[in-house]
């Protein structure tokens, strides 16, 4: 009986005294956090989608808690609203960002870019990107498994059954690049979303000579300058014979859309062209003069 009354007073001590230490260790390495953190990390959306550059809402606060200057900090889900909150809560200046939007760069369909192998492994674009080129003889283009589908945590993305290309819905994307991080292809891009979410683009990203290109997806870029010649701001460049419209440049006046002869530059929410139609000639007032004879 003594030695269990023992045992018993024994285990209590050691408690006492293990509880004594850690209140004494967790006072001398006690670390204050400063107040503002929770404060900024009530005001940002709490999506997490580290489209901050940071892990999670929680460090993107304690960053820019802790960054003297926050003018290259931006918040894509909560946008220049969210940004503002932020800056008058620490009394620190931000940069207002144009809104973006992903946009895909592949118009490559079924119809227009054939399969010529079929491919029996896992559904996944990583795991395709890294064991063969695709099921078609682009390199280039979308492999159709849905990753960025996957990685979008807004529900902004879904694939096309017809198409077997991803599509944006730009009214749910938060501009949070999670689809442009999980395309092993980089075909994904962040644009401008501009008024009415008016965009032109080349739809490729086919590096391959003309020929090649054209014979591997019909809508192909084929680099053949007709675009550059049309643009009137110097927006289009062309660089390893892929052309590509710099959005701080282009004014959309779409004079580069009808000269591609291959439709890769593709134009979004416009409204329909007007036709121009031909004058019928003008015969009012006209004289018949029959030619006289000599009799």
């Amino acid at each position: 009986m003594d030695s269990i009354l023992n045992s018993v007073i024994l285990l209590t001590l050691l408690g006492v005294v293990a509880g004594l230490v850690l209140y004494v260790v967790s006072k001398k390495f006690h670390v204050h956090e400063n107040p503002l953190i929770a404060q900024v990390e009530e005001l940002l959306p709490g999506a997490n989608c580290a489209g901050c550059g940071s892990p999670g809402c929680r460090s993107f606060a304690e960053k820019l808690v802790g960054s003297e200057d926050i003018s290259d900090l931006f918040c894509p889900v909560g946008g220049n609203e969210v940004m503002k909150w932020v800056s008058e809560a620490l009394g620190k200046e931000v940069a207002e960002k144009d809104p973006t939007v992903a946009v895909v760069r592949c118009q490559g369909s079924c119809e227009v870019r054939p399969k010529t192998s079929e491919y029996q492994g896992p559904r996944s674009c990583a795991i395709s990107a890294l064991i063969y080129s695709g099921e078609t003889d682009c390199q280039y283009g979308c492999l159709g498994d849905g990753d960025c589908v996957a990685a979008c945590s807004f529900d902004a993305m879904y694939m096309d059954e017809a198409t077997g290309l991803p599509v944006v819905i730009t009214d749910k994307c938060t501009s949070c690049g999670m689809c442009v991080t999980a395309c092993p292809r980089d075909i994904i891009e962040m644009r401008p979303k501009n008024k009415r979410d008016l965009k032109v683009y080349v739809g490729c990203l086919n590096e391959e000579k003309g020929g090649l290109a054209k014979k591997a997806c019909s809508v192909a870029c084929i680099g053949c300058s007709k675009c550059i010649d049309a643009c009137p701001k110097d927006a289009i460049t062309i660089e390893n014979n892929l052309a590509y419209i710099d959005p701080e440049y282009c004014t959309l006046c779409r004079k580069c859309v009808p000269v591609c002869p291959t439709h890769s530059i593709i134009e979004t929410n416009f409204p329909p062209r007007k036709v121009k139609v031909a004058p019928a000639p003008d015969t009012a007032g006209s004289v018949t003069v029959k030619p006289q004879s000599d009799a």
